[in-house]
């Protein structure tokens, strides 16, 4: 898995327009992305595959989401004690 320091390389300033999230607070936003992120590489890592297409769920909450928050549930993940279903 990558590590949460380390974007892709690449530009990319903000992610762009989620419809599902329409509002300004875009917390859930930043969560669902790194559910999506973590699904998305077990799935493909399980599978014998390159994580190369996580990389935009991966780009959108690192983007969004605070860095204590994507070390925190990283933290939680290798615990076994996070609240989420990955």
């Amino acid at each position: 898995m990558l590590d949460y320091e380390k974007p892709p390389s690449g530009r990319w300033r903000t992610p762009p327009f989620d419809p599902r999230f329409p509002n300004q607070n875009q917390n859930r936003n930043c969560y669902k992305n790194f559910l999506d992120y973590r699904r998305c590489v077990k799935k493909m890592n399980r599978g014998g595959k390159s994580s190369q297409p996580c990389e935009y769920y991966f780009r959108v909450f690192h983007s969004l989401c605070p860095i204590s928050w994507g070390q925190r549930w990283t933290e939680q993940i290798k615990n076994r004690n996070f609240a989420g279903k990955i």
